[in-house]
């Protein structure tokens, strides 16, 4: 199973706010993080574990920093959630509701489910909100 696949929406989210808040030095504070999430520490605590134990972030003294397997998860996270919402969009659906559409299923769908869509909308480079769609692996 793809590192993508494993995660939960909360532990994407906290994820999203350890690259959001990330600074160069020792790494965001678990406080922060938590702060994010609006969440207590020790329930953040609980989301950045897993991410620790898959190699998407390291910790270090109550600090979290993303790893480049983190960065590069989310990329393809990026990538999952643009090319449903232009999938989505196509169907019909306004902007703000392909955005929520897509949050429904962007985090189970394959790699290569993607690529599948991906080909079938003709590889679009921006998603209904304007935003670039990173391009698949095979193209980096």
């Amino acid at each position: 199973m793809e590192p993508l696949q494993r995660l939960t929406r909360r532990q994407l989210d906290a994820l999203r706010s350890i690259a959001t808040e990330e600074r160069p030095g020792p790494g965001v504070p678990l406080n922060n993080t938590a702060s994010a999430l609006g969440v207590r520490a020790p329930s953040a605590l609980g989301y950045l574990t897993p991410l620790e134990e898959l190699g998407l972030i390291s910790r270090h003294r109550g600090k979290s920093k993303l790893t480049p397997r983190g960065r590069s998860t989310l990329v393809e996270y990026q990538r999952h959630h643009r090319v449903a919402e232009n999938l989505f969009s196509r169907l019909g659906l306004s902007p703000k509701d392909t955005c929520a559409a897509a949050r429904e299923v962007d985090l189970a769908m394959s790699h290569a489910t993607v690529e599948r869509v991906c080909v079938a909308e003709q590889h679009p480079s921006v998603c209904p909100h304007g935003q670039p769609i990173p391009p698949c692996s095979a193209d980096r």
